[in-house]
């Protein structure tokens, strides 16, 4: 894009592109309508996993299927405890989910380090490539091993968001960091409120006996092509090349910081993820919640989540947002344990919303402050694999946790441990200009 950069550096860090206004809004605006596509094209299976799962293990001669329910049972019945059999799926549908999380934690520093090298523009149309052959088996995946072949590919694809992060990070100053991260949290909100409810809705358009979810499979490819497309024509490449001097006297990276930043995203993802998958056997238990109440608990945390980001998280600092995220989610899991109505279900959720709101997009904005000008990409991507990994270990153990001890244990556990995260990071949670500040105060006195 002609006239996208200028010769200063000022504003955003040496060395660093400067953006004009009117080429920082185009491609900001560029970058979140592509990822509420991307994201949007993600959320759509989420509501379907129960059906489409009980449709894959209703097939004949499913052997790898087979095999992962007798190993899912009998982990559940180690425990002696009644569970319920409406939740084998439920937790198929988990394993999964961290499996995905899990590749995502292996390819999330790969994909970071090639956009470095090779620049986010290239790197993202890769990732688009990979998550288009992903969801173009799941259009064809009528049986199981087909299935589970388009997650690993997904899986190990997925940068979008990662990269997303690097380009707003390279386009922004750090005065106005938070303002512009703060629009992939409001993307997330929007996506996994209206996700879920259009799956659902495609999902009842059956095309092919063989594989009834292909209207909503071709939808989300529909939907990643068109976001490739307009990735191609409309988003320039935001990394620069940079001379020898200008990385000598680039701003080192804050090891020290960021190495709090990612233990913090580990274990808030670790705990809350735990959570997060804990909630339907909980609503069922209590409230013998069906799914399609399940999604409304969801949709008011999504909504509540969307209007937060929109004002309060884009416009405090983000250290601020984040401790107040983490003492939010610490209230929740409070509220969970002892919640004995629907009304303290609903306050427990909107605690939940103001946690989904806040904590990653914060973390986000202060570990992009913190990483090196010339590693930016694999920086974040190594700090968002931090967080995939506590993802993907977090519901096996909270669940085993909630089927051991109980809800009450569970959640009052949770909650400790969310208290202790939060004392812990809440010194170090500083906004690095403000840290800056107070040495210059603590020299001069």
């Amino acid at each position: 894009m002609a006239g996208s950069t200028k010769g200063s550096s000022t504003g955003a860090g040496a060395g660093a592109p400067e953006f004009s206004a009117a080429v920082r809004k185009s491609i900001l605006t560029t970058l979140f309508f592509s990822l509420l596509l991307d994201l949007l094209s993600f959320t759509l299976i989420l509501p379907l996993f129960p059906r489409l799962l009980d449709f894959y293990r209703s097939q004949p001669n499913n052997t790898l299927l087979d095999s992962i329910f007798t190993f899912l049972n009998a982990f559940k019945q180690s425990f002696h405890r009644p569970i319920s059999s409406r939740f084998d799926v439920v937790l198929l549908g988990g394993a999964l989910g961290s499996l995905f999380s899990l590749l995502q934690a292996i390819a999330s520093p790969i994909i970071g380090a090639l956009s470095d090298r090779y620049g986010r523009r290239t790197a993202l149309l890769y990732s688009m490539a990979g998550n288009i052959a992903s969801v173009a088996l799941w259009v064809s995946a009528s049986t199981f091993p087909v299935f589970l072949a388009s997650r690993v590919i997904g899986g190990l694809s997925e940068g979008n968001v990662q990269l997303a992060i690097a380009i707003a990070t390279d386009v922004s100053t750090t005065e106005n960091r938070g303002h512009t991260l703060a629009l992939v949290g409001v993307a997330f909100s929007i996506a996994f409120t209206l996700g879920p409810m259009m799956g659902a809705y495609m999902s009842s358009k059956t095309l092919s006996l063989e594989n009834p979810f292909m209207t909503t499979a071709l939808f989300s490819l529909a939907l990643l092509v068109a976001e490739t497309l307009f990735l191609y024509f409309k988003l320039p490449e935001t990394r620069r090349t940079r001379t020898e001097e200008q990385k000598a006297s680039a701003k080192p990276v804050d090891s020290k910081g960021l190495g709090l930043l990612k233990f913090t995203h580990l274990a808030f993802l670790l705990i809350f993820s735990g959570m997060e998958f804990s909630l339907p056997f909980m609503t069922y238990d209590l409230f013998n919640y069906s799914s399609a109440q399940n999604g409304r608990v969801l949709g008011f945390i999504g909504l509540l989540a969307s209007l937060l980001q929109g004002g309060f998280s884009r416009r405090a600092k983000a250290s601020v947002v984040a401790k107040i995220g983490l003492v939010s989610s610490a209230l929740s899991f409070f509220l969970l344990a002892k919640t004995n109505s629907q009304g303290m279900l609903y306050l427990a959720a909107a605690f939940l919303a103001v946690t989904s709101a806040c904590v990653v997009t914060a973390l986000n904005t202060l570990a992009s402050l913190r990483v090196g000008e010339e590693n930016r990409g694999r920086g974040m991507g190594e700090f968002r694999s931090a967080g995939q990994i506590g993802r993907a270990i977090g519901p096996v153990l909270f669940c085993s946790l909630y089927w051991w001890a109980g809800r009450d244990a569970a959640y009052i556990t949770g909650g400790v441990g969310m208290s202790l995260l939060t004392a812990v990071a809440w010194k170090g949670l500083v906004d690095p200009a403000a840290n800056v500040e107070e040495m210059k105060t603590k020299k001069k006195a």
